[in-house]
């Protein structure tokens, strides 16, 4: 079968998304909303994009079965998460279209890849430091010196897959835990800030970044984000911009990826992670922006002209984890009564601790005054001993 890599993939097609999760259900509402069809890879039963999906197919993501049947039924393949087994992406390539390739998600998923390339690229990134064993550390803290956060380097998000470590002690334990395999172990940053750059990329080399992000995470999850940069951060924000395009042509991208930082304390940006995909901090993009993340996600694998990623209105983003439920049903009329406030659900029954139920987001004059509203709001939704409302 002969693949077209650089023709415009127009309404009317079929579109496959790798993943299950609300970044793909959220994917498929931006590509419905332009008329094409949407189908779901997943190893899940009734998850978030599986509800709303025009087709899905359930299987193993080492099954070549169930992916080339999945290949088989659409014109490009897009990614909602990373942590996909290579051997589909690879095997979905040989029927159709995959964006981003192989190649990106190889570097992405994998830490120690990831680092390394952007170093040699010259990207300025967190010092790192490849550790295999207990033996290898007094080297690693003679670089790196403590604390230190030792990780993972596949399948690691929201937390998991790390630990901090502050000593000999702790080093020893976060091996034994996160071990066999080798690991990476990354300077601890007493950063200003984190924040985070979409950038989009076709595959006729157009690229466009949204305003930079700023991010504030409770227990590793991602918590509240504001947009646009104010003050001493609007310099920063340019430079963010700036790195973020050139990471997206050094791996010509062909789709969304977000570039995450931390801001040093005088104001220095370190690549810390690489997202492949839609995320969570650019979630606030669906209403503040004049072209939502996914939209431009549809627009980047599909090879159309990328959208205006220009800001509407200041806003705040605040995620809504299964922590709000409280066991009873929260007070979402506090969101829907407010003007500039919208709310997102994504359809998962089971409100755990921890996780990512929906999210609330906010437009205002002012980023503070966007912030305070938003984290209010959500206050105000917490669960009533009444339950139903």
């Amino acid at each position: 079968m002969a693949i077209h890599r650089n023709k415009m993939i127009l309404p009317g097609a079929t579109l496959g998304v790798f993943g299950g999760g609300q970044l793909g259900r959220m994917f498929t509402h931006a590509a419905q909303r332009l008329g094409y069809r949407v189908v779901v890879f997943t190893d899940e039963v009734d998850c978030p994009a599986e509800q709303v999906a025009n087709d899905t197919v359930h299987g193993d993501y080492q099954d070549p079965s169930a992916v080339r049947t999945f290949a088989e039924k659409v014109d490009v393949i897009t990614l909602e998460f990373e942590n996909i087994h290579l051997e589909a992406v690879q095997r979905a390539a040989e029927v159709t279209l995959v964006r981003p390739s192989v190649d990106v998600l190889a570097i992405a998923q994998h830490r120690l890849k990831e680092k390394s390339t952007l170093r040699d690229w010259g990207v300025p990134v967190t010092p790192f430091h490849e550790l295999r064993s207990y033996q290898e550390l007094p080297v690693v803290i003679e670089q790196l010196g403590w604390p230190l956060v030792i990780k993972t380097t596949n399948w690691g998000y929201d937390g998991k897959g790390q630990r901090k470590v502050q000593s000999m002690i702790e080093a020893n334990d976060a091996i034994e835990l996160l071990g066999p395999e080798p690991l990476i172990a990354e300077k601890w940053i007493p950063f200003r800030a984190e924040v985070s750059v979409l950038v989009a990329r076709n595959p006729s080399g157009q690229i466009a970044t949204y305003p930079m992000f700023t991010n504030v995470h409770s227990n590793h999850i991602l918590d509240i984000t504001t947009c646009p940069a104010v003050g001493e951060m609007e310099p920063i924000a340019i430079n963010a911009q700036e790195i973020a395009r050139g990471i997206a042509e050094s791996f010509r991208l062909e789709g969304l990826l977000c570039v995450e930082f931390f801001v040093g304390r005088n104001g220095e940006l370190m690549v810390n992670e690489l997202a492949p995909r839609p995320h969570n901090s650019g979630h606030l993009t669906m209403e503040a922006c004049r072209t939502s993340q996914f939209e431009q996600q549809v627009r980047a694998v599909c090879n159309l002209p990328l959208g205006d990623t220009s800001m509407i209105q200041p806003a705040a983003m605040v995620n809504l984890l299964g922590d709000v439920w409280g066991g009873h049903f929260p007070r979402f009329e506090n969101v829907l009564s407010e003007s500039r406030a919208y709310l997102h659900l994504y359809g998962k029954k089971d409100a755990r601790t921890g996780r990512k139920m929906g999210h609330i987001t906010v437009l205002d004059d002012s980023v503070e005054m966007a912030s305070e509203r938003a984290k209010s709001i959500r206050e105000r939704v917490r669960w009533a001993e009444q339950g139903l409302f």
